[in-house]
């Protein structure tokens, strides 16, 4: 925001600006380091997971700029990525079902057929 101001001893006009100022949140890796949250990285993956499904970039925004609200909610300076990656996995479940088991395969690595099929089965059982 530009804002026009005079200064009240010498009637000297001048400029500022001012911005808001975003608290800084640091997600911690299950390796225990820490890195900026980035609203790009998780944007990157999400569209990944949503590469050729119906779901417009807004939709993809709106889901991030949810979880960013929540995890600004919370007054921590940091968050486990378990927390943030469990989270876009409930967003992704609203937005599209194919997404959501994209996602997942990648995010909880499954190691075998048999716990892709126990997923897809809690999945079709809701």
């Amino acid at each position: 925001m530009r804002r026009r101001r005079e200064c009240l001893g010498c009637r000297f006009r001048f400029t500022t600006f001012e911005r808001v100022e975003v608290p800084r949140l640091f997600v911690v890796k299950k390796d225990g380091r820490r890195e900026l949250f980035s609203r790009e990285k998780i944007f990157s993956g999400l569209r990944r997971a949503c590469e050729k499904r119906p779901i417009s970039e807004s939709q993809l925004h709106e889901a991030i700029a949810e979880l960013e609200r929540g995890l600004f909610a919370r007054g921590e300076g940091e968050v486990a990525s378990s927390a943030i990656g469990e989270r876009l996995m409930d967003l992704l479940k609203t937005l599209d079902k194919i997404a959501y088991i994209r996602f997942a395969s990648v995010y909880r690595s499954f190691r075998d057929v048999e716990s892709f099929q126990a997923e897809l089965a809690e999945l079709l059982a809701k």
